[in-house]
């Protein structure tokens, strides 16, 4: 990728951005069968209360004075990966604008690994829906390895789906 990223916490102000984000990535999946995001799933209210939980976090990619892509980073996640010990952040939600450079949702991806270290975690985990072996390929080729299956990951809308799950290894 030859194009500078920069990255931000996101705020209150960028949830309709954060939303549109969502629902475009929602559109391009089910565009190609695979069945995850629902658009509308998210809105605003979903990020404002990750927002202001103090707890997630939520980034902005921008190049220039655009947005190219999101992410959430979450400290943990009980609902798909069971208590664990705090060795690990968890990325939800790679969101990629269409249209922006190739290698953008790497580039998130490794910044989001950067930041999981930073904060003295040693692994990097996400989940990907099982029914798509394109993207468990996606995750692997930037060197994630598959850990697990769930079965049954509840959706927005109370429908279950299964998804890979995956961890790499930061320090």
């Amino acid at each position: 990728m030859t194009a500078q990223l920069t990255f931000r916490s996101a705020d209150k102000a960028d949830t309709a951005t954060l939303t549109g984000l969502y629902d475009g990535a929602a559109r391009w999946m089910l565009e190609r069968g695979i069945d995850q995001w629902k658009p509308g799933d998210k809105d605003a209210r979903h990020f404002r209360r990750l927002i202001d939980s103090g707890v997630e976090e939520v980034w902005l990619a921008e190049e220039g004075a655009e947005v190219v892509g999101a992410y959430e980073l979450w400290w943990d996640d009980e609902a798909a990966w069971g208590a664990r010990a705090p060795d690990a952040g968890y990325v939800h939600r790679l969101m990629v604008r269409r249209g922006a450079r190739p290698g953008t949702g790497r580039a998130m991806l490794a910044r989001a690994e950067r930041r999981i270290a930073e904060a003295g975690r040693e692994l990097c985990r996400l989940d990907c829906v099982s029914a798509d072996p394109r993207l468990r390929t996606y995750y692997e080729g930037a060197g994630y390895t598959a850990v697990g299956e769930l079965a049954g990951k509840v959706a927005a809308d109370g429908s279950t789906y299964g998804v890979t799950l995956m961890e790499k290894r930061l320090v």
